[in-house]
């Protein structure tokens, strides 16, 4: 923010305010209006905030109109393509990217916090084994404050410091936990000599029986589908992690308050919605059928995995991930799964048809990050666990960036209340 000395006037019955005018490095200005309440006595309606500024960051930026995603300055493409997720992770945490050294030191400091407690591995068992993965890891971050007392003071940098890498470190453990308790199979510790996501692949597809060694296409896909969802400015969740940990809450209920927000459909199960439309459609020959369908504004039905509600041009990870879909595929085939193939007609008849190039409905990151999770093995029920793996590191670095500010208040939005007005209380017998 760089310039105060602008105004925007607001005239509220016959009375005119001045309010600071905000210019912020990229993106359009913001009024101020903190002063609003207690000058005109009057407050903004804005329905799920979609007007207003909850706060100012300097992690991500994003121009929906412009297919623009920004980390630290940087453009989600160049770092999907030169870079690694912890990289990335380092970038968002501190600032800048990391030296040869740093990123080793780093590495090796996420690396030896990937174990978790063992008692914690009986909280798992206190679940039933058709429990919802999200529900467990609710539950189970939730718990990891009463394990790790020496990191929920939140007013002690160091500790901050130490909660946030333990819950980057630890969160794909517990995710793969969460997997292998539902399909009845032993948990599988983290190694060392692994990096992350190969690491998390094998934590949830290795067996006591047989060698398991990570194909480094599917590593290399997963470590882009941790990147491209590593954080996306003031989403419900991030908002909902920023608003629970303004009352000073550990870092731990804050960022499983932020796991709970991300399990609802309207947030984090769009790959999941996606790869359920496919396997709707069924078989590649219905697939006109469907597009018809889409096109039909008396219809319901849309095609889930198309357009963006943030991005209006195109989304800039899309194009990124989808060359990882395509050697996913290539490597494992898709002859014999009737989703992918229907996945794969379907992607190239929708980018071939000028309904969808005029409406700039493109195929976004869900689309193909459902189709890679598919292929892959994992069942739709993992594939929100594994955009909290992706989100932690933006839940961390926005909570870092907000408890770490000394201007920082609790959260208390307004309402616009349509209710009763005042009226007396009736005796039951008057009633």
């Amino acid at each position: 923010m760089t310039d105060q000395k602008q105004t925007a006037k607001l005239t509220v019955h016959g009375k005119t305010y001045e309010l600071p005018l905000l210019s912020p490095t990229l993106g359009p200005d913001v009024v101020d209006i903190r002063s609003l309440y207690s000058e005109a006595g009057i407050f903004t309606y804005d329905p799920g905030y979609t007007s207003t500024a909850s706060c100012d960051s300097r992690i991500t930026y994003i121009d929906g109109e412009e297919g623009v995603l920004l980390h630290r300055g940087y453009p989600i493409g160049q770092l999907a393509e030169k870079s690694h997720f912890l990289e990335l992770c380092y970038l968002l945490l501190y600032g800048g990217l990391p030296s040869p050294r740093e990123l080793e030191d780093f590495e090796v400091l996420v690396t030896r916090h990937t174990m978790l407690h063992e008692q914690i591995i009986y909280f798992f068992r206190g679940f039933r084994r058709d429990a919802h993965p999200m529900a467990i890891m609710v539950g189970v971050v939730g718990a990891m404050s009463a394990f790790y007392h020496d990191s929920t003071d939140v007013s002690d940098p160091h500790q901050r410091e130490v909660a946030c890498i333990r819950l980057l470190a630890k969160m794909p453990t517990i995710a793969a936990m969460a997997f292998k308790y539902t399909r009845g199979e032993p948990f599988q510790y983290p190694l060392n000599a692994l990096d992350y996501a190969s690491n998390f692949l094998r934590m949830c597809f290795a067996v006591p029986t047989e060698e398991y060694e990570v194909n480094p296409i599917l590593s290399r896909a997963m470590d882009r589908i941790f990147m491209l969802h590593a954080d996306h400015e003031q989403n419900a969740s991030t908002s909902t992690v920023r608003l629970a940990s303004s009352s000073h809450s550990n870092p731990f209920a804050s960022i499983a308050a932020g796991i709970a927000c991300l399990w609802g459909p309207a947030h984090g199960g769009a790959n999941q919605a996606a790869l359920e439309m496919l396997k709707q459609i069924g078989t590649p020959d219905r697939i006109p059928e469907f597009i018809a369908r889409a096109k039909d504004p008396n219809d319901p039905f849309r095609l889930m995995g198309f357009g963006h509600r943030v991005y209006k041009n195109f989304d800039p990870r899309a194009n990124v991930l989808k060359k990882s879909a395509d050697e996913v595929l290539e490597l494992l085939g898709c002859d014999n799964n009737p989703t992918l193939q229907v996945a794969k007609e379907l992607e190239q008849q929708a980018l071939a048809d000028p309904y969808f190039i005029e409406k700039k409905l493109f195929p976004n990151v869900d689309f193909y990050s459902g189709i890679i999770l598919e292929a892959m093995g994992f069942p739709t029920s993992m594939f929100t666990p594994i955009f909290a793996v992706s989100r932690t590191v933006g839940w961390v670095s926005q909570w870092k960036e907000m408890t770490a500010d000394p201007q920082n208040k609790i959260g208390r939005p307004r309402q616009l209340y349509l209710g009763e007005s005042a009226r007396d209380y009736l005796d039951i017998e008057d009633r």
